[in-house]
């Protein structure tokens, strides 16, 4: 008998696109898109929140669709397009980015990611969204409570994906010490 037991499972090789990219998981296809992201790719911006669907901090677009990735497993996106916040816009010039930072949206981060997931995806679809399509769009939870600040924003950023005057800039300058 050997001292190392031997393995009878074979990873398969699950191929899609990831921001863009061709990609190859050679990972046991029930592995959840999350963990494929931050683990094999090292796109780390898609987060783990609560694992069971609930919260949307692991919000990516599917095929223009809102697709929670903890939900997801590799083997049943065979042939998909996934964007993440990585893949949306380098350098935060997508409508939805500029739009949170100009109204100084994000607290701690940790769910804004899934939040501009779902609010581009919104956009995709609907140019010129209500308060109720945007409060049907974002399922995400916000721990810090950025939700009055967010329909204002989302609102901007819709304007912004239509072509309308831009937004005014963020005050980003340090605050005062003392």
């Amino acid at each position: 008998m050997s001292p190392h037991p031997v393995s009878r499972y074979t990873p398969a090789m699950t191929r899609f696109t990831v921001n863009n990219q061709p990609v190859e998981y050679k990972m046991d296809p029930r592995t959840p898109l999350l963990w494929a992201l931050r683990d094999a790719s090292n796109l780390t911006g898609t987060k783990y929140g609560c694992g069971t669907g609930d919260c949307g901090a692991c919000a990516v677009d599917v095929d223009g669709g809102l697709r929670l990735a903890c939900q997801e497993t590799i083997g049943a996106l065979e042939g998909t397009f996934v964007t993440t916040i990585e893949g949306l816009s380098s350098d935060r010039s997508h409508p939805v980015q500029q739009a949170l930072i100009a109204a100084q949206v994000p607290q701690c981060g940790y769910c804004i990611p899934g939040i501009v997931m779902a609010a581009s995806v919104l956009l995709r679809s609907n140019r010129m969204p209500s308060e109720e399509d945007i409060k049907a769009a974002i399922p995400n939870i916000c721990r810090c409570g950025i939700y009055p600040r967010l329909i204002g924003a989302i609102t901007d950023a819709a304007r912004l994906a239509r072509g309308d005057p831009a937004l005014p800039e963020a005050d980003v300058s340090p605050l005062p010490e003392g």
